[in-house]
């Protein structure tokens, strides 16, 4: 997947989704198909400089609300069990660790950051543990399908989000119902 720049109207979106004005933005991970941002990407130090681990900054309220339905009704648990009895999955999801370090590495060195304070840790609990679905979505999305396999498992129980339409609207202030 390629990244993009970051437009002025893609901050308006993010401020909407999140409800408050976005740190230290690197570019768009991904976009959603209604046309927003739903994945940013984070330097791994914020401008105020705390060490920020969080890539792949999942944006979308719809998306992200579904995705905490999830956890709440066990799918982490679910899928940490079957990481200790699949051993194709662990490996994969030690690669999908390692693609996220290698990833926020690059976007480091792209910001003129080195953080050695999160040196060979990622996030969601990879590689040994399942600890948030929203970053593992994220990954997935900005990476593209095949990298992070519980990533993709989410993205495929989440569905299709945005077909009710864009979750914020040009010029609003606040996500759309």
């Amino acid at each position: 997947m390629s990244p993009e720049p970051l437009a002025p109207q893609d901050v308006k979106a993010v401020e909407a989704q999140l409800g408050r004005l976005p740190r230290s933005i690197h570019e768009i991970g991904h976009r959603c198909p209604c046309g927003n941002p739903d994945v940013v990407t984070t330097p791994p130090r914020l401008e105020d400089g705390t060490p920020f681990p969080t890539t792949y900054y999942l944006t979308c309220p719809r998306a992200a609300s579904r995705i905490g339905t999830l956890e709440a009704d066990g799918l982490m648990k679910e899928m940490q069990e079957r990481l200790a009895t699949d051993a194709e999955l662990a490996e994969r999801y030690r690669a999908a660790h390692e693609d996220y370090i290698a990833a926020r590495t690059e976007i480091g060195e792209i910001a003129g950051c080195d953080v050695p304070e999160i040196a060979g840790i990622s996030a969601g609990g990879m590689p040994d543990r399942v600890k948030c679905l929203h970053v593992l979505a994220g990954h997935s999305l900005a990476r593209g399908r095949g990298v992070n396999p519980l990533g993709d498992e989410v993205l495929d129980i989440l569905g299709e989000w945005w077909t009710s339409g864009p979750c914020v609207g040009p010029g609003t202030e606040k996500p759309l119902s």
